[in-house]
């Protein structure tokens, strides 16, 4: 029986290019309804077209993907995968970049044991990688943040009128929600800098400043 040929493709983000993992494929004769493409993190399988194109997958089915970390970064699920893929639903794969990955050639003893200790290897540095890039991640952030670059929105200013109406809001001239529109700030907004205001400012340490719930 001839055998149905499928594919996967992997990036982690939306923005990343799948190009190159496209242009090998097709190389390949995989048409492309039986190309299966996800765009998230490698840390698990817990992926729509993952595990769309795994109840498609039997015994006469070969399943390409460019380079193991294609399929995932997470050694012991990898692992695990590969024998759902090959043992279980009986299916072939096939890894582009690393011809000893080819469940279809070597399926006597040697053969297989050859292809596990690969498997095993490169999921490893697939893994290793993954945790590399998390590293270099947090060590970019720490050394900017050391730098005074800042993370997050950007420090909303506060109106040129905010002082006066916070006086006015303090002295019960006005209420909270006046003294928000006043300021053009939305009302928690408003309450959160009144109250900063209250502690840093001498001109508001004797002003009381409620908690918010009782105002609203």
């Amino acid at each position: 029986m001839e055998k149905k040929v499928y594919a996967y493709i992997r990036v982690s983000t939306k923005e990343q290019c799948t190009d190159r993992q496209w242009s090998a494929i097709r190389e390949m004769g995989v048409s492309e309804e039986n190309i299966y493409e996800d765009k998230v993190s490698g840390k698990d399988f817990n992926r729509p077209s993952y595990r769309k194109l795994l109840r498609r997958l039997d015994e006469n089915a070969v399943l390409y993907v460019k380079s193991i970390d294609r399929l995932g970064r997470n050694y012991t699920e990898i692992i695990e995968e590969w024998r759902i893929i090959t043992k279980k639903k009986k299916a072939d794969i096939v890894v582009l970049d690393m011809p000893l990955l080819d469940t279809r050639r070597g399926k006597d003893l040697l053969g297989t044991f050859l292809s596990d200790i690969v498997l095993q290897v490169l999921s490893f540095v697939a893994e290793n990688e993954r945790d590399n890039i998390r590293q270099r991640q947090a060590e970019g952030i720490a050394a900017a943040k050391a730098r005074g670059v800042r993370f997050g929105r950007p420090k909303r200013e506060l109106p040129d009128n905010f002082a006066a109406v916070c006086v006015r809001w303090q002295q019960k001239e006005i209420t909270l929600q006046q003294a928000a529109k006043a300021c053009q700030l939305p009302v928690s907004t408003f309450y959160d800098k009144a109250r900063q205001k209250n502690i840093q400012s001498n001109g508001f340490n004797k002003a009381v400043v409620h908690p918010i719930n009782n105002l609203l």
